[in-house]
């Protein structure tokens, strides 16, 4: 899922209180689980949504056909709304799936005060809606040239202005009730991973279209939880939706650790937290105050903060004695350096531009990166597709690296020559400088310190441009941030959930770089075809290289995940890929906490 970390929008506070189902009185107190998250949601339409932050609230709200197993590592694809995995024939071009029967929307008006069953027919409806160019998805790409005839209805679309949600599609056929069988245009055994994204929750057509204009307002889905009240930019209150289904805990696991889960945990209906509560908190001073204070049940600890936390690789003695878990693992993640090729300033693909972002990105000093920001929390990644993921290169040399003489010398070579204020100017003798985008936390302040000093080296100006996440998202879309340290964190374990960051198609999506280039394009286009191979790895690596060559792109760093869980939650374990996983644990009742 994108801070891409798949990440985070600005709106008027403006409470949304659903009112639903009158609940019964409650016999004990309501368990409740408190969180923060650094960034607002973007609003709960699933198609429109790229950030990590908004899709662990909507895995909540919304149901895939299929999912994570809770333990398993690595990762396994599980059935949610399916009722089992999917028969998959004419060597992977033929997916049938069979839905759970029984599975209902959570309330709605829309619904007139009745149950509405998930079909067959939803699942189609929600993944013709990712095609649909109103929409403008940035997770097209999961079916983007991928199922028979849907992209047919989508250029139909862009010519007359209406996608018509009642063709049949070649690819998309409702066996029965229960029954959808997909069809693809090529073999994709990849395919199960798409349909495990928290965007494909599946949405009912009479509720998309009442809401028509405002859909990221109105979520209805089939999942454990539903919005309680929203402070749209501060707080979210989930609740139990009261038509979920009795769906039972039921996670095996050989690893020794995992046995006090499990035996915790089995048997157990999900969920058995009441609410979540969830706080909108920027700044992670404060958020970690909180957690301290107890008002946090678990916190994922940024860089900045690790060494309060940690003595090494383990929590410090006062933590432990206060029996506080920690958790951590190696995000299947990269954060990435990216420049606009459509900013005035940086763009274009003549040669002085390309050896212009080149000395930029040489000037990066990402030593320094790991040891002020992150503390420590991360390694030098060279490579787009991180370690744990299919397609992976660790022996990946990067032409890029810190040399800020050799950027000078490139700069002085193109002719970006210095003015009296001691700054370079662009060729023609107009103004040169990188403008900077990050959000308001402190610890993009201290970013910011980072990358003027990393130009000053080289004579560029810097100029700071701040904004909120949701904004900044926004930006990227229109192609109008001009650089930017950005991240993502794997959706599925896969090479091709990396590389489509670049695709030209993908501009106005995500491709945040704005980079059109058609070599590039036909390159990853072979990629598609392909399994995981030797013959695909080869093709990354091209793909990566021409990245470096033109000045597109520079990968960082990944993460070390370090979560801190209060002892009174019961059941958690940190996992790669799934965004959330409230619905799988429980707390012990506060009257029971010693």
């Amino acid at each position: 899922m994108i801070n891409h970390l798949r990440q985070l929008v600005i709106s008027s506070s403006v409470l949304f209180a659903v009112l639903v189902t009158v609940y019964p009185a409650h016999s004990a107190p309501l368990k409740v689980l408190h969180l923060s998250l650094s960034a607002a949601e973007t609003g709960f339409d699933p198609v429109m949504t790229s950030d990590l932050n908004t899709a662990a609230i909507e895995e909540q709200l919304f149901e895939p056909l299929l999912t994570y197993d809770y333990l398993a590592r690595p990762v396994k694809l599980i059935p949610r709304l399916a009722a089992q995995m999917p028969v998959i024939s004419d060597q992977g071009k033929t997916w049938l799936f069979t839905l759970k029967k029984g599975v209902y929307f959570s309330p709605d008006p829309v619904f007139k005060g009745k149950l509405r069953e998930v079909t067959a027919q939803d699942v189609v409806y929600t993944i013709m809606r990712f095609m649909d160019p109103k929409n403008r998805s940035p997770y097209k790409f999961l079916v983007d040239h991928k199922i028979l005839g849907l992209n047919a209805l989508a250029d139909q679309a862009r010519q007359t202005g209406h996608f018509n949600y009642n063709a049949k599609v070649e690819g998309l056929e409702v066996v029965g009730p229960y029954q959808l069988k997909i069809r693809l245009t090529g073999t994709d055994y990849n395919f199960g991973h798409a349909m495990a994204q928290p965007m494909f929750g599946i949405v009912a057509r009479e509720v998309i279209e009442a809401y028509q204009g405002d859909t990221a307002s109105h979520p209805v889905g089939t999942g454990p939880y539903m919005i309680g009240q929203w402070i749209r930019s501060a707080s979210i209150n989930l609740v139990k939706n009261p038509n979920y289904r009795d769906e039972r805990w039921h996670f095996t696991s050989q690893d020794p650790q995992d046995q006090k889960i499990v035996q915790a945990m089995t048997g157990k209906r999900i969920p058995q937290i009441d609410q979540v509560d969830i706080q909108i908190v920027e700044e992670a001073q404060s958020a970690y105050l909180s957690f301290l204070k107890g008002e946090l049940d678990v916190f994922g600890v940024p860089g900045q903060f690790a060494p309060n936390v940690l003595s090494g690789t383990e929590l410090k003695p006062k933590l432990q004695q206060q029996g506080i878990q920690l958790q951590r693992l190696v995000d299947p993640a990269i954060a990435y350096y990216f420049i606009n090729i459509e900013d005035p300033q940086l763009g274009g693909m003549a040669l002085s531009r390309i050896a212009l972002r080149r000395a930029i990105l040489m000037s990066l000093n990402d030593e320094e990166m790991i040891r002020v920001i992150y503390k420590g929390q991360a390694f030098r990644e060279a490579f787009p597709i991180p370690q744990g993921v299919e397609g992976h290169d660790a022996n990946y040399q990067s032409l890029i690296h810190y040399n800020p003489q050799e950027a000078n010398d490139l700069l002085d070579k193109m002719g970006y020559k210095k003015a009296k204020d001691g700054y370079r100017r662009q060729i023609d003798g107009g103004p040169l400088y990188v403008k900077y985008t990050t959000t308001l936390t402190s610890q993009d302040r201290d970013l910011e310190e980072i990358m003027k000093k990393s130009l000053d080296r080289i004579g560029i100006r810097f100029v700071s441009e701040k904004l909120k996440f949701p904004e900044i998202i926004r930006a990227e879309r229109q192609c109008r941030v001009a650089m930017r340290l950005s991240a993502w964190i794997a959706d599925y374990p896969d090479g091709d959930n990396f590389m489509q960051l670049w695709y030209g198609p993908h501009t106005h999506e995500n491709n945040a770089s704005c980079f059109q280039d058609a070599k590039w394009d036909k390159l990853y286009e072979k990629t598609l075809a392909l399994p995981n191979s030797p013959e695909r790895d080869q093709l990354y690596r091209q793909l990566a290289r021409l990245l470096e060559i033109n000045g597109v792109t520079k990968v960082s760093t990944s993460h070390i995940r370090n979560v801190l869980i209060q002892p009174w939650v019961v059941g958690y374990k940190a996992h790669p890929i799934l965004p959330s996983t409230w619905a799988y644990i429980d707390l012990i009742p506060e009257g029971e906490r010693h």
